[in-house]
């Protein structure tokens, strides 16, 4: 590696570390996720929301539900009280949105906090809702005041919204305004400012022998909200509305936010310090890939399959006992190797060699029975003489061979 690629190296190298000093030096950025979740202490988190609500209501029980409010009011008789929903959005469907209903006629409160309700439930309560944008209202932030004079209605502001919805159709006969939205806004006909017509962003209404709150304005319930002053005065009269004598369910289930962390990936990356590790680490992968992957591969060596020296060693065994004039032992061993090929290649048995068996083996390797009992009369012959010579071993090799060979013939035909 000559000097210019080392000062490259060096070059990127401190490039990275720079890089990754940067990063890690700059403030952590603020999640605005809409999340909701009781555990999340973020902006749109609602963990200050449940701390405050234990200690207002610290003689009322507070149940949480983390399953779906149709499950938990079949199951049970017994809950009665408030069930408050509080997410940007909340949609029931019709079956449990049925149920809701007949449990809040039933003398119990019914408190939803979002951004939008659906159709159905508009309908029974015989509302419409509209929205106003930023760009509409003068100022950065849309304002917000408490209707009933016995709580605190300082005009709180909110900053964090593009939009805001409001009713602006009500049953004004059955329909109490708890909290309107303040300010100015542009009026086209007259190309001036002009007061908004208090338009109602939370109202409760009786349905039955029970309650129904509504709120437009589930940002009330964040974090961000409460803990800037004065909005936690805001927020507390809001929850006034809720029957202190009766238990408190809290709805878990209707989230945007996880109420855990399925993937351990989040640890990982929420923490800086492990982030950054992880990307170094990632980094160095990379740099282990480029600069190894360069690398040639060392040959390898061909390695011959191991030989087959079985048909050697028979033929030096058979030329050793031919040389020392073991023709009769040559011949034994030919006659006993030519009685196996007939019981494993013709399937018969060798045990008794009679007419029957020479008719049997004649008709199944292709030869006739003339030959066939010749050749077996020339084995009986030499299996009884002891004294062979060439000419004689060589007779027998011979009238083997040509009787498999018509053998092989039948089997290709």
């Amino acid at each position: 590696m000559n000097k210019q690629i080392k000062f490259y190296i060096a070059l990127t190298a401190l490039a990275i570390f720079g890089i990754v000093l940067m990063e890690y030096s700059k403030p952590k950025q603020v999640n605005w996720y809409a999340s909701y979740a009781k555990h999340h202490k973020i902006p749109y988190g609602t963990y200050v929301f449940n701390e405050q609500l234990e200690r207002l209501f610290n003689s009322t029980e507070i149940i949480n539900f983390e399953t779906p409010p149709y499950l938990n009011l079949s199951q049970t008789d017994t809950i009665n009280g408030t069930y408050v929903f509080v997410n940007n959005s909340v949609q029931f469907g019709e079956a449990e949105l049925d149920k809701l209903l007949d449990w809040t006629s039933k003398g119990n409160t019914l408190f939803i906090a979002s951004e939008d309700f659906e159709d159905q439930l508009l309908d029974t309560l015989n509302l419409n809702t509209d929205i106003i944008s930023i760009f509409e209202v003068e100022g950065d932030a849309f304002h917000f005041q408490l209707n009933n004079p016995n709580l605190d209605t300082t005009t709180v502001a909110f900053d964090r919204s593009r939009y805001v919805s409001h009713f602006n159709k009500i049953d004004t006969l059955e329909t109490s305004i708890i909290s309107t939205l303040k300010g100015y806004i542009f009026d086209e006909d007259t190309e001036d400012s002009v007061q908004i017509k208090t338009p109602a962003t939370i109202i409760k209404q009786p349905f039955g022998d029970g309650t129904i709150v509504l709120s437009l304005f589930p940002e009330a319930f964040t974090n961000y909200f409460i803990l800037n002053t004065p909005n936690q005065n805001y927020t507390a009269g809001l929850l006034s509305y809720i029957d202190d004598s009766k238990p408190i369910y809290l709805d878990n289930y209707y989230k945007s936010g996880k109420s855990f962390y399925t993937s351990p990936m989040y640890i990982l990356l929420n923490n800086k310090a492990l982030k950054w590790a992880y990307y170094i680490m990632l980094i160095g992968v990379v740099f282990y890939i480029i600069f190894e992957g360069k690398r040639k591969q060392r040959a390898i060596p061909i390695v011959k399959p191991l030989r087959n020296q079985t048909l050697d060693f028979t033929r030096t065994i058979a030329n050793m006992y031919y040389e020392k004039g073991k023709h009769y032992d040559i011949a034994q061993h030919k006659i006993q190797h030519f009685l196996e090929y007939i019981r494993t290649h013709l399937h018969l048995s060798t045990t008794t060699i009679d007419d029957e068996f020479l008719r049997n083996l004649s008709a199944r390797s292709n030869n006739s029975i003339e030959d066939t009992t010749q050749l077996f009369k020339t084995i009986e012959k030499f299996s009884k003489d002891t004294q062979l010579n060439n000419i004689q071993l060589e007779r027998l090799n011979e009238l083997i061979e040509i009787f498999k060979s018509n053998n092989s013939w039948k089997k290709k035909t």
